[in-house]
């Protein structure tokens, strides 16, 4: 099948589909047992705010607080089932994600729940909102604007998510996009996009693998300023953004035309570019 074949709106859908997740972050739970490697940080474009050891010091039994603001989609980091204990204590609104592998993964200082209890979420659907504004419902005792995070194990301990990653999802770093190989984007591929655009080209939004406007202005913008990219930056992808993208993609082995379709050659040159070791 050719280039111009494979529309990209096509190639999005498949991506979605090959990672078990729907567009909105409503997700389905993905089959199978839920290993390490299901797994991600979904807020590495966030800054840490209060370390594993901060709230060890404060007499908590741990967590990682990142800042953002209020209302902020908190992406389920990995798949499971979703319980919302509401006003929990200190904690504030607090969802918890049961995975198959007998971890639980738990959000605090929520604003809003995004599920119902008992409902399946996959790795990245929405959970719920951010909150932590002193003195609003749900933020329990918090200081400031944050989600807490926070895993416990099959045996009821709470553990550094991080820990836990590092067993098989990579300790915080991202693991390599097979679009190299097939030609497809999908989460990991946005997500390494996203790593790179937050470090050269102004990304200020989650690391989350689901592209929306925040990112394609981020995109146009490199393009704009590397690869001939003349036009509006306004977070709309047409053929001349693309066309950038494909000038990108050809420093990094793409042979194809540069007619502002993407199609499997273009994702793979871009993908070779987002596979270097310093977006991990």
């Amino acid at each position: 099948m050719s280039e111009r074949q494979l529309s990209r709106r096509g190639l999005l859908r498949g991506s979605v589909a090959t990672v078990g997740l729907a567009v909105g972050g409503s997700s389905l739970l993905m089959a199978g047992t839920a290993h390490a490697a299901d797994f991600y940080h979904p807020f590495t474009g966030y800054q840490l705010t209060g370390t594993w050891q901060d709230h060890l010091n404060r007499g908590s039994l741990g967590g990682l607080d990142f800042g953002m603001n209020v209302g902020t989609p908190l992406p389920a980091a990995g798949p499971g089932t979703v319980t919302n204990i509401p006003y929990n204590g200190t904690g504030g609104h607090t969802v918890t994600i049961s995975h198959s592998n007998g971890w639980r993964t738990q959000y605090m200082h929520l604003s809003g729940f995004s599920l119902g209890n008992g409902a399946s979420v996959g790795r990245g659907g929405t959970v719920g909102l951010s909150g932590g504004q002193p003195g609003a419902p749900g933020s329990g005792e918090s200081t400031g604007p944050h989600v807490h995070w926070h895993m416990i194990n099959p045996n009821g301990v709470r553990t550094n998510p991080l820990d836990f990653l590092g067993g098989g999802g990579g300790g915080g770093r991202l693991p390599k996009t097979s679009t190299e190989q097939d030609g497809v984007p999908g989460t990991i591929f946005w997500q390494r996009a996203q790593k790179w655009l937050s470090i050269e080209s102004g990304y200020t939004g989650p690391i989350d693998g689901a592209p929306g406007p925040n990112t394609y202005a981020a995109l146009q913008r490199n393009v704009r300023d590397h690869w001939g990219y003349g036009g509006p930056i306004d977070g709309v992808m047409g053929p001349n953004s693309w066309a950038g993208v494909q000038r990108l993609a050809a420093a990094h082995g793409y042979t194809g035309p540069i007619d502002g379709v993407m199609g499997p050659n273009s994702w793979r040159g871009f993908a070779r570019f987002l596979n270097q070791d310093r977006w991990d």
